[in-house]
């Protein structure tokens, strides 16, 4: 799955949207605080502005930020000059992998949306033929509009789902 949103994006682009939003979030931490580096609670002030950027840009279900315990116990690894804070590249690398679950998720459903959806469009408009009443008005329609429609209620119905 990743391989083929590899060959649509590749993943630098995925590695580009990261740095952008921890880029920013950490020049506003920093420039609040005035500080080079975060320290426990700005990481995790940070962690919050990330998440909260990911869910405003990406499509499809909202994403909990870690706890606080998960981010202390994940910020021993990054943490490679053990000073006790992070300085922008270990930000980087953190928020990283703390985010290679959420990416996974939403190419999943983009995955579905735009290869299944229309493959099923597709069926049901041939299954649909011998339908009475309804047979007649889906062969009616041009089969990229009724895709078009099915790939709409698809999306609909997933993000319905993320929702619940």
């Amino acid at each position: 799955m990743g391989q083929i949103l590899d060959k649509f994006q590749g993943k630098e682009w995925k590695r580009r949207q990261i740095r952008k939003i921890t880029d920013k979030v950490f020049d506003h931490i920093k420039n609040d605080d005035g500080r080079a580096n975060l320290t426990f609670e700005d990481l995790y002030i940070a962690i919050l502005l990330v998440y909260n950027e990911m869910n405003k840009r990406l499509p499809g279900p909202h994403f909990d930020p870690p706890s606080k315990e998960l981010v202390r116990e994940k910020v021993k690894e990054f943490d490679l000059n053990l000073d006790g804070e992070i300085d922008r590249e270990e930000f980087g690398a953190f928020i990283q992998r703390l985010t290679v679950d959420t990416f996974i998720v939403v190419g999943q459903g983009m995955i579905i949306t735009l290869v299944v959806a229309p493959t099923v469009a597709v069926a049901t408009k041939k299954a649909t033929e011998g339908v009475p009443g309804v047979g007649k008005v889906v062969q009616r329609l041009p089969t990229s509009v009724y895709a078009s429609l099915i790939t709409l209620a698809i999306m609909l119905f997933q993000r319905s789902t993320y929702g619940a």
